[in-house]
């Protein structure tokens, strides 16, 4: 078997291109410890026993799992920002692929600017969203904040990302598939049905797992929306402002898997949309 050789060791290259490698190897080690080792803390001293988080760790312990477990507020703000999540999942996947077609096929004299006006919210600041929601729900609409109202403010700035997710994968769609179905009779519903949409489905579905990702962890845009109800990052706040507990760590740990979760199963799901269309070319 051919060794494995170095290009560095064959390439006429600087002198220099090897300490350069490693400087940058080095540097792309130390942005990773600066952005992943604060998470890392947060998640083992979920697991320390004293009250006030800090180091040195002096016992293991899931008792404070168990009492974050027990609280009947945060079980609540888990329920209300599920049934968010969940809805915002539905609508916001929903809007964004029927939006996505006429941007990508409905042969529009300024699609361009279009896309821009679509994907605007993903622009804007999240304070600025939060505020223009309250005023319209409050002052236009007179409607009462409820759980209603941060559905239809998350649906502002999810909606985009699945408008970008299905467009992108639309103008990669192979349409000769479309054509071919068509030519052996195939309806245009049966065409959408049988080819288009098994052939998008995940980026459909990539695109409704970010929206529960983003929904879950949006605190800004509830915060103006919200009512009475209570959501997981407004009980993680409100905790944090009468100082961190290892209970609010243990909440924040668990939401921290169920994001990466969420995220590793998008990406589950984009690897076997593009294994079954490899297939569906061979």
């Amino acid at each position: 078997m051919a060794s494995r050789v170095d290009p560095l060791e064959t390439m006429p290259v600087s002198p220099f291109a090897r300490p350069t490698r490693w400087l940058l190897w080095v540097w792309a080690a130390v942005m990773l410890g600066f952005l992943y080792l604060p998470i890392f803390f947060l998640v083992l001293f979920s697991f320390n026993s004293p009250r006030t988080p800090g180091l040195p760790i002096v016992n293991l312990t899931l008792h404070w799992y168990e009492v974050a477990a027990g609280n009947s507020l945060l079980l609540e703000a888990v329920k209300n920002s599920i049934i968010v999540a969940a809805a915002v999942a539905v609508l916001a996947t929903t809007i964004g692929t029927m939006a996505a077609f006429p941007l990508v096929r409905g042969g529009l004299r300024h699609a361009d600017s279009v896309r821009i006006l679509a994907t605007m919210p993903i622009m804007l600041p999240g304070i600025l969203l939060g505020i223009a929601m309250l005023i319209f729900f409050r002052r236009i609409l007179d409607l009462e904040l409820s759980l209603l109202t941060v559905i239809a403010g998350h649906l502002v700035f999810t909606t985009p990302f699945v408008v970008l997710i299905v467009a992108a994968r639309l103008q990669g769609f192979d349409r000769r598939l479309e054509w071919a179905a068509a030519d052996l009779g195939a309806s245009p519903a049966k065409a959408v049905r049988h080819i288009i949409l098994p052939l998008i489905s995940p980026a459909i579905v990539a695109g409704a797992l970010i929206s529960v990702t983003l929904s879950i962890d949006e605190f800004i845009i509830t915060f103006f929306t919200v009512g009475p109800q209570v959501t997981l990052p407004l009980y993680i706040y409100t905790q944090v402002k009468f100082g961190v507990t290892p209970e609010v760590n243990a909440v924040a740990t668990v939401l921290f898997v169920v994001t990466i979760g969420l995220l590793l199963g998008a990406g589950v799901v984009l690897r076997t949309g593009r294994h079954l269309l490899r297939r569906s070319r061979s």
